[in-house]
């Protein structure tokens, strides 16, 4: 029986290196040099009747420039590769978080490695879908998996009616909303410092909210505020900045955590200035990549609060520098930062409880705060959350 079955048309030739191989190097050198924040998983195979390129990408512009490299080399070719936003997604290209925190993984699996983690109202890209899992993209740009339970997918014209609602803000490290506007009733969910949701009015010291997927709830509104009056009153300082910091001193280190309920090093950071109006990219070898150089021979003198300290291994002659930490500066020789736990440390060599370790290893030190930066998304000029052509009635 398998004799008399059809052949393909194209016969794969030899896995040997292709002339192909070279273009789509360099497309991806140029469009895609970190995986962690964009997608050009392109490769070709080769035929008798020519090469067909395979994989996905959600950068057209990439894949268009790879296109023209070829033509003018006059290399035949066929184009199967799939740009995402995926049409099974059928428009829904677009999600809201809908629970306090959702685990990011590198995989579609509940086992696979949880690489960040995107709170409640956080709008996503959603580029496509395996099983119960989608592949979407956070508004730093990371790239991660989230299932069913974690977003709720939408449309773009949906999105454009959330953003214009109006929003709240819970901003207490912890708490949880209720079924009714009472502290003693039934919980709806837990909430975490930097949640947000749309609000729908206001009864007996509580908010009535409403979730990505139209749940309902109450808040109390000690515990958040008004979105578009938070954003207003954003003033980032050094001072404030510390606050934050310290009001998180305790949590435990979680490997790809980026919220109140666990944090990594650069984790941690990156919630300080979300909760102080700034998305600033996702890790700490990408963090090292915004804002100014203040230092990189110790010399703590020129720093202020709110600097990012970073360390990790120098360059070499024959090795890359590699960055595996970063720290925020609080004053007075010290540091806080999470490693095992949110802790502050010092840089002081005399006193008791100087951190060795850090200083040793330590790289150099960069300034976002009051930075002029586009890798840096500051709230106050941002649409993300919300429509800023729309005006509250409240």
């Amino acid at each position: 029986m398998l004799l008399g079955a059809c052949k393909s048309e194209k016969t794969e030739v030899s896995e040997a290196p292709h002339e192909t191989d070279k273009y789509i190097a360099e497309v991806r050198e140029e469009y895609a040099p970190d995986g962690r924040v964009a997608l050009f998983d392109v490769e070709s195979r080769k035929y008798e009747n020519g090469y067909v390129l395979r994989g996905e990408s959600n950068l057209p512009e990439a894949v268009a420039n790879l296109k023209e490299k070829l033509e003018v080399e006059n290399i035949t070719y066929t184009d199967s590769i799939q740009l995402l936003p995926s049409e099974e997604l059928e428009g829904k290209t677009e999600g809201v978080i809908k629970i306090s925190v959702a685990n990011l993984r590198s995989r579609p699996s509940h086992s696979a490695e949880l690489v960040t983690q995107a709170t409640l109202g956080m709008p996503v890209k959603v580029l496509k879908k395996d099983g119960s899992w989608y592949y979407i993209q956070t508004p730093d740009g990371y790239l991660a998996w989230v299932d069913y339970g974690g977003v709720t997918p939408i449309s773009e014209e949906d999105l454009d009616t959330w953003r214009a609602a109006e929003k709240v803000i819970f901003l207490e490290p912890f708490g949880f909303s209720y079924v009714e506007a009472s502290a003693n009733g039934e919980v709806v969910s837990d909430l975490v410092a930097g949640n947000i949701l749309e609000v729908l009015g206001e009864t007996n010291g509580f908010y009535e909210v409403k979730y990505p997927n139209d749940k309902k709830a109450f808040v109390e509104k000690s515990a958040a505020q008004p979105y578009r009056q938070w954003v207003a009153s954003l003033q980032p300082t050094g001072a404030s900045l510390i606050k934050t910091s310290k009001s998180l001193k305790g949590l435990p280190y979680l490997w790809g955590g980026t919220s109140p309920k666990g944090v990594d090093c650069s984790g941690y950071t990156k919630t300080i200035f979300f909760l102080n109006g700034m998305i600033i990219p996702r890790d700490a070898s990408q963090q090292i990549h915004t804002g100014v150089e203040v230092d990189s021979t110790r010399n703590f003198e020129n720093l202020i609060a709110g600097d990012l300290l970073f360390f990790g291994r120098k360059a070499t002659d024959t090795t890359s520098e590699r960055v595996i930490h970063v720290g925020m500066w609080i004053g007075d020789n010290k540091f806080i930062h999470s490693m095992g736990d949110v802790h502050i440390s010092t840089m002081d060599t005399t006193a008791a409880d100087f951190d060795e370790y850090n200083y040793n290893r330590y790289l150099r030190t960069k300034r976002v705060l009051d930075q002029d930066d586009n890798k840096i998304i500051q709230l106050a000029q941002s649409d993300l959350f919300i429509n800023p052509e729309t005006t509250s009635e409240k």
